[in-house]
């Protein structure tokens, strides 16, 4: 027996999400989503979440592959300044873990390694 697959309903429009909640189709992706998706979680986007949300939607668009949590954090620290590119920060703005929340709030898919 499959699965009912996951929606989300934001500005009118049903969006399908995949077994673990992460949008099946990326290019639906836009800030309404990703405040819908942490509404949906019972947490709320402020500025520095908006702000790693938006580096690594450019890290992905620029190297068209997933990093791990730890490269994220080291190329965050080289761009954005050492205290924002340490794990230690992430957690504090996603306690439930970067990858859990600050991959699928940014519209990608899920990366390997995170349950």
């Amino acid at each position: 027996m499959s699965e009912t697959p996951r929606k989300l309903l934001v500005d009118g429009r049903e969006l399908a999400l995949d077994e673990a909640g992460y949008l099946r189709d990326r290019e639906q992706w836009n800030e309404a989503v990703a405040t819908a998706l942490a509404a949906a979680d019972g947490f709320a986007l402020g500025d520095a979440h908006w702000e790693l949300i938006g580096f690594l939607r450019a890290h992905y668009a620029r190297y068209q592959h997933l990093p791990t949590v730890a490269l994220l954090a080291r190329a965050a620290a080289r761009e954005l300044g050492p205290e924002k590119g340490d794990i230690t920060y992430f957690y504090e703005l996603f306690p439930r873990g970067p990858g859990r929340q600050l991959f699928r709030y940014a519209g990608l898919p899920k990366p390997s390694g995170c349950r």
